[in-house]
């Protein structure tokens, strides 16, 4: 078993060095910006991501247990906070210019702001087990009950590197939140198609549906179309077994929620979706 000191060494060094392979790799001409753009989504992005994320927790666990996964998560804000140093001072040109974080420094203070963004961190765990579900837990219901299927890299993928004037601690948060936004949004993409399916009656709290129909648009449905809402709560269960007859037939090619592209039809014909089955 690797000391501690040991273990914050290697991951330290894995993620400087992964870091600096990836500041590297859009360097090599054409074939190094096709690399490039193709680790920016789906599940390259995702191999990356759990290289910087999830892998050290594994690996600093099992090399140490308990205080070798401490080690590895102090190994990784470490890493961030070198990264952080290095890239804003090769960007030079921007680090005094109008930043996001000097005007949020400027609205809550320094210390309130920067504790704050690392606070946000404890999500990542999360972040990192629903992208995990989406790639284990969604795709088989695409099979069994028909669900619509979705090309992931479209809603999982980074691009916020682009944005010139982006650096150091402003880029590092704001590709974090990059790829937080699509994972979140793809998950709740993928439950609109699980409660329109299995459960589609209004919650009994007005307020509750009020807030929920923000993400699932289903509890309310479309102005002047009954049957694109689900069943309120003072109807009967044979009104709800009715709507899911009516909205689930037997040999529909894909049974998304109510307000999927797929129930759309262009002159009569079915509308497939982007990545739709």
């Amino acid at each position: 078993m690797l000391s501690l000191i040991d273990v914050f060494a290697y991951t330290l060094a894995a993620l400087l060095v992964g870091a600096a392979v990836l500041h590297l790799i859009p360097k090599l001409g054409a074939p190094g910006q096709r690399i490039a753009a193709w680790l920016c989504g789906g599940l390259p992005l995702d191999l990356v991501i759990t290289y910087f994320t999830a892998a050290p927790w594994f690996a600093g666990w099992f090399l140490a247990g308990w205080r070798g996964l401490i080690v590895s998560v102090g190994a990784q804000i470490a890493a961030v906070m070198i990264w952080t140093v290095v890239h804003e001072q090769t960007h030079r040109k921007h680090l005094r210019g109008p930043r996001i974080v000097h005007s949020l420094n400027r609205t809550v203070g320094r210390v309130r702001n920067h504790t704050a963004v690392w606070w946000t961190a404890w999500a990542v765990p999360i972040f990192w087990v629903i992208r995990v579900a989406e790639w284990f837990v969604y795709p088989p219901l695409i099979w069994l009950v028909r669900f619509p299927r979705y090309d992931q890299r479209e809603w999982v993928n980074v691009s916020r590197q682009k944005f010139e004037g982006l650096i150091g601690h402003d880029l590092i948060w704001c590709l974090y939140c990059d790829w937080m936004t699509g994972v979140w949004s793809l998950g709740s993409e993928m439950l609109r198609n699980v409660e329109s399916f299995w459960c589609p009656i209004r919650y009994h709290s007005d307020k509750k549906c009020a807030n929920c129909q923000i993400d699932f648009p289903d509890i309310a449905g479309t102005p002047g179309e009954p049957d694109s809402a689900w069943v309120g709560h003072d109807r009967t269960i044979a009104d709800a077994a009715a709507l899911v007859d009516r909205k689930y037939p037997p040999g529909q090619k894909v049974n998304a929620w109510f307000g999927h592209p797929a129930r759309l039809t262009v002159e009569g014909r079915d509308h497939k979706p982007s990545g739709g089955e």
